[in-house]
């Protein structure tokens, strides 16, 4: 039992008597002990009870808890790991430093809770249950049903079985007994430099009650609880409340008799505690009843202990299913999150790309660098049959000409310097899903040769290997080069070139597809203002020209660079001007550098430079008077009208 008191700091004065495990204070209506003030956070600390005392713990609050003892105040946010255990006379400081609320604490002694030295009957400790086991024994009939009992124990896996055959056993062998409660410990979690190892807390997890009645997880009785803890040992109160005396669970619960045994596992470590209670006036329990009970926790023990480890197994096991599960989908949204285009062009290229995808056939995406050929080629797998199996990239240009053989082909353990366990290669680890080479117009001419026989034979040949292996892998290739020219110049095989190009994907650039632009540079604003947690209202109109009228020679990574350059730099709540753009992209002297307008009136300098602006948007779009206007940012009747008045 505990009592929390509100003593300064609010109007509205508070009490709470609790005996439950875990006390939360905050200022949400939702908390057991309600603290209205506005500096105090909603869900702002908790205390826990911890084996035999008492901690209390910050959420991470914002303006902090503290403990006063005495003249000294221990912030339990500091370097005690967020946790402080309390004492008696103990105050709780929350909040404001110079005007806190203040909570005084006293704690179950001081209550006339239950005493620790209660009166016990019997006691059995763990080391001596070895003994007390061979007496049990003698009687040829009862060994064999604590075999029968003990065998249907130990082959129970899950938690809530080995709660339920426990049980049984334990109304099979005690006609007193009417209840049967189980606490078992949490996980302390390690200790660190910066975090001590937390009070043990062992927590009620299930209640059985003879007949099969269901009933709520029952407090263990504190006295007998202590005892079980602090000995080590099975404890038998044979009249409870006589023996023990008449304290609150006793009382509450209307127990006659009780007996705590303990779980345990190895030579040291307490596990959990087993409460078998008769709750009936016809008898109490005898020792023989405690012995027979200290006999089946040894069964009890090991079941709950292997029960638990399986539970971890299989939330470990849950844990990763989850994490790949949640990887694959962040993968498959973050490939296709910068597939963005309307462009006549970029539409050409979906179409394409549907016609491809359940095909078998390589495809060969050409492109400029920074046009998004990855992008393009996780779409052809993921929108795929193969979408299931593996995607593996690797650009051919990032490694030397033998360690790109063993990453693709893999090796034998001694095939060569450093080889000193056999390796899979990329092909074997891309098998029925699909293998992405970036920049193959970089691979050597030897391993082109072998790319060959991949795509031909469909086999693979490790190093330092006199075996080969079968693969169905699809060859997605990328390429920046000019692969007939290079095929000319004797630089890329020309089988291996018609192998590849069956399927040719062509990615354009992004001044071929300008009014994209805005899509792109909206969407990359908004995805890196959530992921740097700051608010950018959008772009200006003028900003907007800019990046639309800039040709982009990085190509769609330039203005991705561009713009989470611009997350970073605008104020929360700002528009992207002109004048956050770099340099390059506000082009104003380079215009004029290109213009050279002749000298004169500020009107007939910038009619020169607009008339070159027109003439230039005009030709990047094949004199498309439509297409000039969206990407101008005016409307088809505006540019003509500017035209008419240039006399273009």
């Amino acid at each position: 039992m505990i009592r929390l008191e509100v003593v300064e700091g609010q109007e509205d004065p508070r009490r709470l008597d609790s005996s439950e495990d875990v006390i939360r204070i905050g200022r949400s209506d939702q908390n057991d002990l309600v603290v209205a003030q506005w500096h105090v956070s909603g869900e702002h600390a908790s205390i826990v009870r911890a084996g035999e005392s008492y901690v209390v713990r910050d959420h991470h609050s914002t303006n902090g808890t503290r403990v006063r003892r005495g003249d000294k105040t221990v912030d339990v946010g500091g370097e005690r790991g967020r946790e402080v255990e309390l004492c008696p006379g103990d105050e709780l400081l929350l909040g404001d430093v110079e005007r806190p609320v203040r909570i005084s604490v006293v704690l179950g002694e001081e209550l006339g809770e239950e005493p620790d030295d209660a009166r016990i009957v019997s006691l059995r400790k763990v080391d001596e249950l070895a003994a007390v086991e061979a007496t049990v024994g003698a009687d040829r009939a009862v060994l064999q049903s604590l075999y029968e009992a003990q065998k249907a124990i130990g082959a129970c896996i899950d938690l809530h079985e080995v709660i339920d055959v426990v049980a049984q056993q334990v109304f099979r062998f005690l006609s007193r007994a009417t209840h049967v409660t189980f606490a078992l410990r949490e996980d302390e979690g390690p200790a660190d430099g910066r975090r001590p190892r937390k009070a043990a807390r062992y927590v009620p997890v299930g209640t059985r009650v003879r007949g099969g009645a269901d009933a709520e997880a029952i407090p263990i009785t504190r006295s007998v609880f202590k005892k079980v803890v602090a000995e080590r040992a099975a404890v038998l109160a044979a009249d409870a409340k006589r023996d023990v005396g008449e304290t609150a669970s006793i009382m509450g619960a209307q127990i006659e008799s009780t007996i705590g045994v303990p779980l345990w596992h190895g030579d040291d470590e307490i596990i959990g505690v087993l409460q078998v209670d008769n709750r009936a006036a016809s008898g109490v329990f005898r020792e023989r009843d405690l012995d027979i009970l200290a006999v089946l926790a040894q069964s009890a023990s090991s079941a709950f202990t292997h029960a638990r480890l399986v539970s971890r197994l299989r939330s470990a096991e849950e844990s990763q299913r989850n994490e790949n599960d949640y990887l694959k989908r962040r993968e498959q949204g973050r490939r296709f999150d910068g597939i963005i285009g309307e462009a006549p062009l970029m539409k050409r290229l979906f179409e394409q790309l549907r016609k491809v995808v359940n095909t078998r056939v390589t495809v060969l995406i050409e492109g400029e660098t920074g046009t998004g050929k990855e992008l393009i080629a996780s779409a052809v797998h993921y929108w795929s049959e193969r979408s299931d199996k593996l995607f593996v990239a690797q650009n051919c240009a990032a490694m030397p000409e033998n360690l790109l053989e063993s990453e693709l082909f893999g090796h034998k353990k001694g095939s060569f310097t450093g080889a000193t366990e056999d390796k899979k290669g990329l092909f074997e680890l891309a098998d029925a899903g699909t293998l992405f080479l970036d920049e193959v117009g970089e691979m050597p001419l030897n391993l082109q040769a072998k790319l060959l026989r991949v795509l031909q034979e469909g086999e693979i040949r490790p190093i330092g290997s006199n075996q080969t292996k079968k693969v169905d892998v699809r060859i997605v290739a990328a390429t920046n080069r000019d692969l007939e020219k290079e095929v000319a110049e004797g630089r890329f095989r020309e089988d291996l070139f018609y192998r590849l190009k069956v399927f040719p994907l062509r990615v354009p650039p992004l001044r071929e597809r300008r009014e994209d632009t805005p899509l792109l540079a909206g969407h990359f604003l908004k995805r890196y203002a959530h992921e740097f947690g700051r608010s950018v209202r959008g772009f200006s109109q003028q900003a907007m020209e800019l990046l639309s009228a800039y040709k982009w020679p990085g190509n769609v990574r330039e203005l991705e660079n561009e713009v989470q350059r611009l997350v970073i730099q605008i104020d929360d709540g700002g528009f992207v001007e002109p004048e956050h753009l770099s340099p390059r992209i506000r082009q104003v002297e380079n215009i004029l550098d290109k213009v050279h307008p002749r000298k004169g009136t500020l009107k007939e300098m910038v009619e020169q430079v607009e008339k070159w602006i027109l003439l230039e948007a005009l030709k990047d779009h094949d004199n498309n008077k439509s297409q000039t206007a969206k990407t101008l940012g005016i409307t088809r009747e505006g540019l003509h009208k500017k035209l008419k008045n240039y006399g273009l």
